[in-house]
Parts: structure tokens; sequence; C-alpha cells
């Protein structure tokens, strides 16, 4: 039997869990409970990925113990010199099984698997900014792209000049939150504008959002109170948009539960020339903005006590700078620094998460005291 070692300790006690939902997933009352069988799959997924590394932890701690006994007990020089190749292949696979299993206990953000709403805004510098805008657009654009997700525009205010003051988007795929969520921020460009004359270096700036899509369940919204109007798009989509009152408004009075003050909530979406759909766009978007709202406390509570540099969810924090002169990009958060610029605004940006996510693991990994 292996020495007591307290990473195993600790994979034992989930080895019971994991059994019970393997039993539960296939319980037909599970099943039709449509919330708790998606939450127990979730579970089953990730435990099992739990027990996996654990069975391949086991076979690596077992070969060592073998190895080294081979070498101390064994005569044969030939059987010595394949123990002492073993034992190293070994104790070099240790650490890195054992990285992969704290990481793996860490809880993770229930809301990393969600998909997202995403908003960008130019700041400051003018036309400028909003060229920008549409550079950080077409960057994510393409990044969604590569990760095979589903972009879809829900609102759009273009620059005098190009580029977007305003574009608003979904993202919907395979971890997306958990993927994107440290794009929240203020990003920065050094460059010579295309509206710039005199030839000189300017500092713009534009904001982006990243906010975990809300679930139906997760949010209380009276339907029925929800006031609609319609209205004719003059949007790009050819006569039929003007033709048509496709375009949707909807009214909603909240009480904000921080503040205890109702506000009126407005939202507008002429995405497509289908009504139904447009009003489907907004209900989404409405979800989403109150579960925004209503989870700021519960975001802010997290950043006070972890006071992660990575993913704060401060939209005021400037987190990264394009240099366009020097051909760069840098995140200030990690001093991570990429001198392929032209790559990255064209979508090559799993580097920087990468670093993002291994920074922020190391910081839950000294929370969690594994």
């Amino acid at each position: 039997m292996i020495e007591n070692n307290s990473i195993l300790q600790k994979l034992d006690g989930l080895e019971a869990r994991y059994e019970e939902v393997t039993t539960l997933i296939t319980d037909p009352s599970v099943i039709a409970d449509q919330q708790r069988f998606v939450k127990l799959t979730k579970e089953y997924k990730d435990l099992g990925d739990v027990m996996d590394a654990r069975k391949r932890y086991i076979a690596c701690l077992n070969s060592i113990r073998e190895a080294k006994d081979i070498i101390a007990n064994e005569e044969d020089p030939e059987m010595k010199e394949m123990a002492r190749e073993e034992l190293a292949l070994n104790e070099d696979l240790q650490p890195k099984l054992e990285e992969e299993i704290k990481l793996a206990l860490v809880p993770k953000d229930p809301e990393d698997a969600k998909n997202v709403q995403m908003e960008i805004r130019a700041g400051t510098g003018g036309d400028e900014a909003a060229l920008f805008a549409g550079d950080l657009f077409q960057m994510y654009k393409k990044f969604c792209d590569s990760k095979g997700w589903t972009l879809s525009i829900t609102s759009v205010s273009e620059g005098a000049v190009g580029g977007y003051k305003e574009i608003d988007f979904a993202v919907s795929g395979t971890d997306v939150y958990g993927t994107l969520k440290y794009e929240s921020g203020v990003h920065r460009v050094q460059r010579v504008p295309a509206t710039e004359t005199q030839g000189r270096m300017h500092t713009s700036a534009a904001t982006v959002a990243v906010l975990p899509e809300a679930d139906k369940f997760e949010v209380h919204i009276n339907e029925g109170e929800i006031k609609w109007d319609t209205f004719r798009s003059s949007g790009a989509g050819g006569q039929n948009v003007n033709k048509v009152e496709s375009g949707v408004r909807l009214r909603y009075m909240w009480k904000n539960p921080n503040t205890g003050e109702t506000e009126e909530i407005l939202i507008e979406c002429t995405e497509t020339r289908d009504q139904p759909k447009n009003k489907e766009r907004a209900l989404s978007r409405l979800y989403t903005f109150i579960y925004d709202k209503e989870h700021q406390k519960y975001v802010d509570d997290i950043a006070s006590r972890r006071k992660t540099l990575v993913s704060t969810g401060d939209r005021s924090a400037k987190i990264r700078t394009y240099n366009f002169p020097q051909g760069r990009v840098t995140d200030h958060r990690i001093g991570y620094t990429t001198h392929d610029l032209n790559g990255f605004l064209g979508g090559n940006i799993q580097d920087m998460i990468d670093a993002l996510t291994v920074a922020e693991n190391a910081e839950r990994l000294k929370e969690s005291e594994l």
C-alpha cells in the first residue's frame, strides 16, 4: 500500500461521491428534473476527470516504489538500469500529476461554463477610439471563430468614420465565460490614427465588459410587467428593414436590491428582420443585465476577499496596452508581453489567456492551501 499521502486522502473522500453521482444520473426522477440533471452531469464529468487523474497518480507512485525496490534488491545490472530509467520518468511525472490534481480539487467558478454577453465601448479618443473598438470586436470575432463558438450581435452604434461607439454581442459555446472573463477592463491603444494629419501618436481607449449569461431561473422577472414597443429599424438589412416594424424596445421597472431604488430599464434590439427573434434577444439581455446588477455585490465581496490581480471584474481597471510603433501587446496584470501585435489583433489571443489562467490558478491554489 502507498505510504500516507495527503493528496490521496483528499481523493479517496471524493470516490464515494463519484459513485453516488454515477447512480443518480441514471435515475428517471433526476433525469426528469432538467436543472438538477444538468448540474449532476457537470459534476459527474468533473469528478470523472479527477478519478482518472487519481488512477494515473496511484500508478505513478506504485511504479516509483517498484523501481526503488528493484534498484535496492536486484543484482542484474540490466534490470537495475531499466528500473533507474523508470524511476527517473515517474519522479518527473509525479509533481506534474500532483499539480493537475490540486487544480482539479480547487472549487471551480460555476459561471465558467456559461455563455456570455459582451459589450465594447469606445472610450477617450473620439473617432480613433471608435476605430479601436472596431479592431477589438474583429479580434474577438476571429478568436470565437477559431474556437468554433457562435457570435451574434445584439446592438450596434457605429462610429462617424468607422468602427463602433458601442457594440453588444452574445457568444455561445463551451466554457466561454471561463475563457473570456479576463478580457473585462480598459484596453488602451497607442498609434498614429488614420484620422491624424500631422503624424502624431495618440493614446485612445475602449472598455470591454464580459458578463456571464443569466439563466432564467436565476433572475426573477415578471414578464407580464414588461412594456413592449415596436419601430422601424434604420440599420443595415435592405429595404425590408425600413418597411417592417421589426425593431423592438422593452421597458421594465426594476427594484435594485442593493440600493432599494426602482429604476427603469430600457433595451432596444434591431439585430434581425424577425420581430419575435428580436424580442427573444432583448429579453435575454434584460435577464443578463439584471443578473449582472444583482450579482455585483457578490462579485465585490469575492474581489475584496481574494484581491486577485487577474479577474477582478473591475471594468475601470486598465488591463492591456496595444502599442503599434513597437508592435507589442502588454497585459499589465501579469506583465505578459507579446511582440506579435498583428497576430494578436488577428485573433491569436489564446497564449495570453493561458498565461492569465495560470496566474489565477496559482492564486486560487494559494488560497485553498493545497
